[in-house]
């Protein structure tokens, strides 16, 4: 199933990685909320609490763990492009090699996005998910 909510023709590979990040990080998120919102009906503020746990710089990091073995050679290629960008601030919560791994994780994400490969995306999450 190949699916996006713009229907505009788009290079992935000619965008940033930040730009990838920008819409991986919400990809990200949907997934995580929507994986709360069906296991669970419950009240807003305990979805955010716990949404916090998967979308934190450290939780995407220990995700990329999981899903580093299984990565094709250009996925590996784009999570290092966007782990490796120059995000231009320092991370609150978290060290500078977990925020910079984060980043290639929604780089990843926002790339298999635009690429139209829901079926990939799904098939990495169930894996962090696991």
């Amino acid at each position: 199933m190949n699916f996006r909510f713009i229907d505009k023709e788009i290079n992935p590979k000619q965008l940033s990685p930040l730009n990838l990040a920008f819409v991986g990080d919400c990809v990200y998120e949907m997934l995580v909320r929507e994986t709360l919102v069906c296991s669970a009906n419950r009240p807003v503020n305990d979805l955010h609490r716990e949404s916090v746990k998967y979308v934190s710089a450290k939780a995407q990091t220990e995700a990329y763990a999981k899903i580093k073995d299984i990565l094709t050679p250009d996925e590996t290629a784009v999570f290092k492009r966007g782990r490796n960008a120059k995000v231009g601030h320092s991370p609150k919560s978290a060290t500078e090699g977990e925020y910079h791994c984060a980043t290639g994780v929604e780089a990843l994400f926002g790339y298999l996005y635009l690429s139209g490969n829901i079926d990939r995306i799904r098939e990495l999450f169930s894996v962090i998910n696991a």
